[in-house]
């Protein structure tokens, strides 16, 4: 964990996830490929507290914010996957780490939104 909290650039992360959520993707080369999958396992990284801080300040019985806890225990779990042995299975954790990116950028900005 760093040290200081730095607020996380939602664009930035969207950006990053966005080739590999791509209806049409075509597989980057291998050294790419890893390249995001370490800067996707960074914005999870960082996107994890963050969306971890929001949900402390929301109703124990409020459904976003369960929503929201539950998807940060799949990232944990997503963050514990191995890279792979192939280039399928390669493509395979980084679109899985891409989806999870966008999933706590979405419940941070939708916890945000929430009175």
């Amino acid at each position: 964990m760093k040290a200081a909290q730095q607020p996380v650039d939602i664009a930035t992360v969207r950006a990053t996830a966005r080739p590999l959520l791509a209806a049409d993707l075509k597989p980057p080369a291998a050294d790419e490929l890893a390249k995001v999958t370490a800067t996707l396992r960074d914005h999870i990284a960082d996107l994890i507290p963050a969306v971890e801080a929001i949900t402390r300040t929301l109703p124990a019985d409020d459904v976003p914010r369960a929503c929201a806890l539950a998807c940060i225990g799949e990232a944990r779990m997503r963050l514990r996957l191995g890279d792979g042995d192939t280039e399928p299975v390669r493509l395979s954790v980084a679109v899985r780490l891409a989806r999870t990116a966008n999933a706590l950028a979405d419940h941070q900005q939708t916890l945000r939104r929430t009175p």
